[in-house]
This record gives C-alpha cells, sequence and structure tokens, in this order.
C-alpha cells in the first residue's frame, strides 16, 4: 500500500487551515469532535449480524437490492455523504485505487452509497470515472438503520448559511441529514463480517482492514 487516505485527509486539513477563516476550520473540527463523542456503536449492527434486504437506486439507472449484490458471494459496502463533499472526493476515488483492483479480481462487488439523489449524485462517479457502483439511498433508509445519521451542529448550520449553501436542496431530500462514513463487508446471506463506522469523516476506513476482511471471508468460505 503506497498511500493513505490518513495521509490524504491530513494534507486536506493543512490546506484548509492554509486557505480558510480559522472560525471556518474550527467549526468543521468542532462538528467532527462532537460526532466522535456522541457516536455510539451499540446503535449499529454488529459483525455477525444479518442486514435487513435494502432496495438502492444505481446512479446509472435502474434500482437493486442488497440480495441482489450478493447474489454471487461477499460484497463491500461503503457509506459516504454526497458527491459535493471534499472528503468524498477523495475517499472514492483511493478504494477505486487500492481496495477496487483486488476485489474485481475476486468477483466482488463494491457499491458505494449516498442518500443523495441520483443525479447530481451520479456527478461523483463520473468526476472520477469510478468503475464500481454508485447509488442513492432512498430517504437514507439504509443509513438510519444502520444508526449512522446526523444533523448538522448550530456551528454547521450558520457556516452553510453563510456560504449560501442549503444540504437538503444539494442532497435532494427533505432534510440536511447525512451519514457518517461506513464501510461494511458481508457475506452472500447478507451477514455483517466487517464494519466500521468513522464519525469523523476525516478519519476514514483504510483500504488495509477492508483487505483483510475480504481476503478472511474468502478463505472461510472456499474451506
Amino acid at each position: 500500500m503506497t498511500e493513505s487516505l490518513r495521509e490524504l485527509y491530513g494534507r486536506l486539513h493543512e490546506e484548509r487551515v492554509r486557505t480558510l477563516p480559522p472560525e471556518d476550520v474550527e467549526a468543521n473540527v468542532r462538528q467532527r469532535r462532537e460526532l466522535e463523542d456522541s457516536y455510539d456503536p451499540a446503535g449499529s449492527p454488529a459483525v455477525g449480524s444479518r442486514l435487513d434486504n435494502f432496495v438502492f437506486t444505481d446512479v446509472q439507472g435502474g434500482d437493486f437490492s442488497l440480495d441482489d449484490v450478493v447474489a454471487n458471494g461477499p460484497a463491500v459496502l461503503v457509506v459516504f455523504r454526497f458527491a459535493g463533499c471534499p472528503a468524498c472526493n477523495i475517499a472514492l476515488p483511493y478504494y477505486q485505487r487500492n481496495l477496487w483492483p483486488r476485489l474485481e479480481e475476486l468477483g466482488i462487488p463494491l457499491v458505494a452509497i449516498s442518500p443523495q439523489v441520483p443525479g447530481p449524485l451520479g456527478e461523483i462517479r463520473s468526476r472520477h470515472d469510478l468503475s464500481f457502483t454508485v447509488a442513492s439511498d432512498p430517504d437514507n433508509r439504509f443509513s438510519r438503520y444502520l444508526g449512522i445519521t446526523y444533523a448538522p451542529n448550530a456551528t454547521t448550520r450558520a457556516y452553510l448559511e453563510r456560504k449560501g449553501l442549503d444540504l437538503s436542496a444539494v442532497i435532494g431530500t427533505s432534510n440536511d441529514e447525512l451519514p457518517q462514513a461506513t464501510t461494511i463487508v458481508i457475506d452472500r446471506d447478507r451477514t455483517v463480517r466487517f464494519i466500521d463506522v468513522t464519525p469523523d469523516w476525516l478519519a476514514r476506513t483504510e483500504a488495509g482492514p477492508l483487505l483483510g476482511a475480504v481476503d478472511a471471508l474468502v478463505v472461510a468460505t472456499s474451506a
């Protein structure tokens, strides 16, 4: 592994410190810290839990279910915020470079999921020429089920208002609820074999642990 998300996000934060007003940087840090402090892992599925069969909309057209995703074996799910999120525009290309080649070799699907409506959500797939599936989670149903949704705090909302940004309009939903970045490895029965919720969106799951979980599952299912 020649690169890490931690390093990439470290550079992003350094750039923000250099270019943004200190109060904007502090608002970003405060929101991420609050999410870390308030997240309760007990509210999310644990390893060994079986996920319900949710339906998603592919940004390239058509609906599909989790059962469709695991029809031929395990799958990796990446839950992210929305197409314009700077951290997401680092994470998804990183997974394309460092995770997808091995998954493609094994024939294991990678599905990136966001609550954003399909039209604008598709921009992140085309922007980075992503080879894996990018899909919309209607009304954040899957993320709520995972216990990973949050609403921006007052400081963040004030910042967005100053910038003239309406998150609900950007996402295309009735509210500004977003998911915390999450990665999941499931087997063909929709059973969770690995899950990592990272409330701080600048501390997302590295490719290494995901590849380790996938390889362990492949060995277990072939034994």
